[in-house]
């Protein structure tokens, strides 16, 4: 059983940074692609970034270009999000999500399609 366990989560100063670690464990198979997803308060659970697992495609929500990096370890297993220049807006729960068949260029929209899902790890951005 495939097992997304998320890291790094924490409270952080607006224009501050955090990198989110994923480790996947168990039975990894080869996914189109895997994303970050998060929960604001009070609001529906979005795409945030997302990545192919193939060829490295990225993809971001608006909001985030030129603040967040996403990346992958292939060796390790291990996705990745570099968070920079932290917004208040920022703030909420944020999810590792895995895919066999949604591509990059749909991971996006598919906050309920994702086949794995991690528990989630909350940032928080305040001063």
């Amino acid at each position: 059983q495939l097992q997304l366990v998320e890291s790094g989560g924490g409270l952080v100063q607006p224009g501050g940074s955090l990198r989110l670690s994923c480790n996947a464990s168990g039975f990894t198979l080869d996914f189109q692609s895997m994303g970050w997803f998060r929960r604001a308060p009070g609001k529906e659970r979005e795409g945030v970034a997302c990545i192919g697992t193939l060829a490295g495609a990225t993809d971001y929500v608006d909001s985030v270009k030129g603040r967040f990096t996403i990346s992958r370890d292939n060796v390790k297993n291990i996705l990745y999000l570099q968070m920079n220049n932290l917004r208040s807006e920022d703030t909420g729960i944020y999810y590792c999500a895995a895919d066999q068949w949604i591509t990059v260029w749909s991971c996006l929209n598919s906050r309920n399609g994702m086949d794995y899902w991690g528990k989630g790890t909350l940032v928080t951005v305040s001063s």
